[in-house]
């Protein structure tokens, strides 16, 4: 009888926890579909899915937004800096363009600023000379945050350069993601802190505000040296991004240096972010405004995450979508749309505006990549054409809208980016920039399979099954 009561305890705990979710997700919640999955789970099995909800169910990182309040009135400040030598679009766009570029501006809190040098960066090679060159030329600080470092190659050369700048005064601020480099050595960390590196994890700096939740993760990659410089993109920093590792297909890729008051706004995401982890707010360069414009390109930086108070990385793609008129191409490895999405992308095919999808063909997630096939169809029927990148993985995160601004950056084609994970994304609205952003895609297109409705529909009626019943899962993925 002593165990039947225990156990009788046990459950009724139970499912005042579960009711304790109910009433979090009923306050809290962005999309119906996905409250309800959790509903129905958390009152079926409350056993499972509490412990399951305390993990991973949360759509806003409370615990961030307590640090952005805290850090308010200093960052506040800057960003009220920034406004001042920016504008919400770039002077010479009209009409409804002007009005689709002011909408990012209010969504990244940031303005467009004029007068900077944004080169492309179409590889790991051409990135990673161009990282170690601006660190080697640092001559005040280095600020990084990357989501996956790894203790191979590249990331003992950067650690190396990192460590020799220290050494010649220059200061070092080192923000990693906690969940994507969970393998790099702790040794690693420790040996770049003892040489006067302040390093920080965006998840283990901050346990008792963080609240247990692995689900948010910081997916940035960014670099700033001085102020000056910034780099912004897909690559992380590991040796796979190079194509050598022989046991590994070779990575497709693409990152962007900039050059100019933009870099300012690099500068701002890479400070909210550190704030976070650290409840530090260091001191910066941001005497942007004083020097002699290295461009002319109009650059917009559009930081994203779970702590916003829009769905902004969602909000940013159906925007694009829905004010594309002649082309709307899209890279990501991962094509796991939501239904907005995906009703916008169809759309936007339906009004004779050419909509190309870039997937690889070779995936690190095979789960996401059986999720994709699933769309193929409704895809295909709307005039949506899907490519698969046949020589290894294409990682590349990009979007091209006619022929009027690109977007380089971090976010994903799937529920992670546009609800879970930190972005960021920088827009360039410069023609010609445009333009190599467009022949870089044409070349990437040329080494693409065009999907049709039969790499669907002519598999095995399990392959059909598996693909749909991953696809339920998709706010998940």
């Amino acid at each position: 009888m002593e165990h039947l009561s225990l156990l009788a305890i046990g459950l009724a705990l139970f499912y005042l926890a579960a009711l304790g979710c109910v009433y979090r997700i009923l306050l809290t919640y962005r999309t119906s579909q996905g409250a309800l999955a959790w509903i129905i789970g958390l009152l079926g099995l409350p056993y499972l899915t509490v412990p399951l909800f305390l993990l991973i169910g949360r759509s806003r990182f409370g615990g961030y937004i307590k640090a952005r309040r805290l850090g308010d009135q200093a960052l506040g400040d800057l960003f009220n800096q920034l406004e001042q030598i920016g504008c919400p679009a770039p002077a010479d766009a009209t009409g409804a363009g002007r009005d689709e570029l002011a909408v990012l501006s209010k969504l990244g809190r940031q303005p467009f600023t004029s007068g900077n040098r944004c080169t492309l960066l179409k590889d790991g090679e051409a990135t990673f000379q161009a990282l170690f060159d601006a660190m080697e030329d640092a001559r005040h600080y280095i600020l990084l945050e990357f989501y996956l470092v790894r203790s191979d190659r590249v990331g003992q050369r950067i650690k190396a350069i990192l460590e020799r700048k220290l050494a010649e005064g220059v200061e070092v601020w080192f923000l990693y993601d906690d969940i994507g480099s969970v393998w790099l050595p702790r040794r690693y960390l420790r040996e770049l802190a003892d040489a006067g590196a302040r390093v920080a994890s965006f998840g283990n700096g901050n346990v008792r505000r963080r609240r247990f939740q692995i689900n948010f993760r910081n997916h940035r990659k960014l670099l700033v040296c001085d102020g000056t410089t910034g780099f912004v993109g897909g690559i992380n920093l590991g040796d796979e991004y190079l194509g050598t590792a022989l046991e590994q297909d070779p990575f497709r890729d693409t990152h962007c240096r900039l050059e100019g008051p933009a870099v300012a706004g690099l500068q701002l995401a890479w400070l909210e972010d550190w704030n976070w982890a650290s409840d530090q707010l260091p001191e910066l360069n941001w005497t942007y405004n004083n020097q002699p414009p290295p461009g002319a390109e109009d650059v917009l930086i559009l930081p994203s995450g779970p702590a916003d108070t829009w769905e902004t990385c969602t909000l940013f793609f159906l925007n694009c979508i829905n004010n594309a008129r002649e082309r709307i191409w899209i890279a990501s490895p991962y094509f796991v749309p939501d239904f907005q999405v995906m009703n916008a992308l169809q759309l936007a095919a339906l009004r004779g505006v050419d909509v190309r999808i870039l997937i690889p063909e070779v995936s690190d997630n095979p789960v996401i990549r059986l999720a994709a096939y699933s769309y193929l169809v409704q895809a295909c029927q709307a005039g949506i054409n899907i490519y698969r990148y046949q020589p290894g993985f294409m990682h590349q995160k990009v979007v091209l809208v006619d022929d009027r601004y690109a977007a380089i950056g971090t976010a994903n084609l799937d529920n992670r980016s546009m609800r879970l994970n930190f972005e960021i994304t920088a827009i360039m609205v410069d023609g010609d920039f445009v333009d190599s952003v467009a022949r870089m895609l044409e070349d990437d297109l040329a080494h693409c399979q065009l999907m049709t409705p039969g790499d669907y529909e002519e598999r095995s009626l399990l392959f059909r099954l598996t693909c749909r019943a991953i696809r339920l899962g998709a706010p998940l993925l």
